[in-house]
């Protein structure tokens, strides 16, 4: 059951990932808190602040395709690190914001859509790097222990930002996370150049279908994308985690219901030893894919604040579970040359369902109230999770030591391919041999 900290001992750079993700992700989890409960106190509507999701979302579809491309065209560390700087000025601009007597409700808009349109380029480069700086045989555990650095993000960050909130001064929130920023630079700015893959296609819509048509044509994949879809798009109440705030106790109990989900999360990581010797990892997707949902009809249904807390961190173990398999069916199956496109996609599937799901929640619960809204997701979330299973009988049984075995046999088969090209130094960013 024991967490293998494994890559954390054998590899520098992953140390270094590692570190600046978590620290940023810190940060990153504050201002993610901030941001919709500013709306929340701006407008006291639940559509407005299930809005933001729309104005994340049109960006990132668009961006995820060309943040995939680059990611395997160019230095996938130095993606990571461009992005981070971006992130840091928009940060540096919140801050500005919430110094005026009434900030700007556009420009919280702006700012979500540009946050998204920039981590449409990050993501794919970012997770394209882990195959890169560890072995195959340790992506399991490697996609644990980056679990557990997300949840341990996503556990402080919200619980830090709901005791910012009720105690200081706006302006002070921002500069906290414009302070991890700083320190994730200096670590990014440690690691070591990864360049892109030999005779890497050049960022184009060529390249973009030749993402898509391989992940149409693996029908593993797409299960991990449309059950993690469905049970987002459903069963993701967080717009209106400030209206069950105020019912449950008040602003200073939003932090809690944002850390609630990482609590569990992070109980399901530090035991997730025995994910690693589960290769039935289709099954084991949507199982927790549909028990995210009964965590989430429990949380709509809870009247004290306590139980609220108990159902959603077991709906973040459920979650866990899920993402822990998705990123190992992803890292352990996909060629490297494809690893960056693949990584737009899967964003894409773990992006827009929450983004949409947010828009979602808030229209219905103008109709059915705020219980009523949540209890109504997660009871589509499951019935969806299950009407999924039935049709993809193939992901159902999907083994990932198969999975394995194609990816090694792929990038054996690319690199043969693309030798000519590297050796004649045909390819930009190639160099001939000798």
């Amino acid at each position: 059951m024991a967490l293998d900290v494994t890559p954390l001992r054998t590899s520098r750079d992953f140390r270094l990932l590692f570190t600046a993700s978590g620290v940023s992700g810190f940060g990153s989890f504050i201002t993610y808190v901030t941001i919709p409960f500013q709306v929340y106190a701006l407008t006291d509507d639940p559509l407005l602040v299930g809005l933001l999701g729309v104005c994340e979302l049109v960006p990132l579809l668009v961006m995820a395709f060309v943040g995939g491309a680059l990611a395997d065209y160019l230095d996938r560390r130095a993606l990571v690190l461009g992005a981070e700087v971006a992130f840091t000025v928009l940060c540096g601009v919140l801050l500005v914001n919430s110094l005026f007597d009434r900030p700007h409700l556009w420009l919280l808009y702006v700012i979500a859509a540009l946050t998204a349109a920039i981590d449409g380029i990050q993501r794919p480069a970012l997770e394209g790097l882990t195959p890169r700086v560890v072995t195959l045989d340790e992506i399991p555990a490697a996609s644990a222990l980056n679990a557990l650095r997300m949840q341990i993000a996503q556990l402080g960050g919200p619980a830090v930002a709901g005791l910012l909130i009720a105690t200081v001064d706006m302006p002070w929130v921002y500069a906290v996370d414009l302070a991890t920023f700083a320190f994730s630079l200096v670590c990014l700015c440690l690691v070591r150049a990864v360049p892109p893959p030999p005779a890497a296609e050049r960022p184009s819509l060529r390249s973009v279908v030749t993402g898509l048509r391989y992940a149409r044509s693996r029908p593993e994949l797409l299960g991990t994308y449309l059950v993690d879809i469905n049970a987002m798009f459903f069963g993701m109440p967080q717009a209106l985690y400030p209206f069950m705030a105020s019912k449950l106790g008040g602003p200073a109990v939003l932090g809690l219901l944002y850390a609630a989900p990482a609590v569990g999360s992070l109980l399901a990581t530090v035991t997730s030893g025995w994910t690693g010797r589960v290769h039935r990892h289709g099954l084991m997707v949507v199982v927790a894919a549909g028990l995210w949902g009964v965590g989430i009809i429990g949380f709509g249904l809870a009247d004290w604040l306590w139980l609220a807390l108990v159902f959603l961190a077991f709906a973040g173990a459920a979650d866990m579970v899920s993402g822990i398999f998705r990123m190992t069916i992803w890292n352990q199956t996909i060629p490297d040359h494809l690893r960056g496109r693949l990584a737009g996609i899967e964003m894409l599937s773990y992006a827009t369902g929450p983004l949409l799901g947010q828009l979602r929640s808030g229209v219905a619960a103008r109709f059915m109230g705020i219980g009523g809204s949540i209890v109504s997701g997660g009871v589509l979330c499951v019935v969806g999770t299950l009407a999924l299973a039935a049709a993809l009988p193939a992901f159902m049984r999907y083994d990932g030591r198969d999975g394995l075995a194609r990816k090694r046999a792929a990038d054996e088969e690319w690199a043969a391919q693309a030798a000519p090209a590297v050796a004649a130094g045909a390819v930009p960013g190639s160099t001939p041999p000798g």
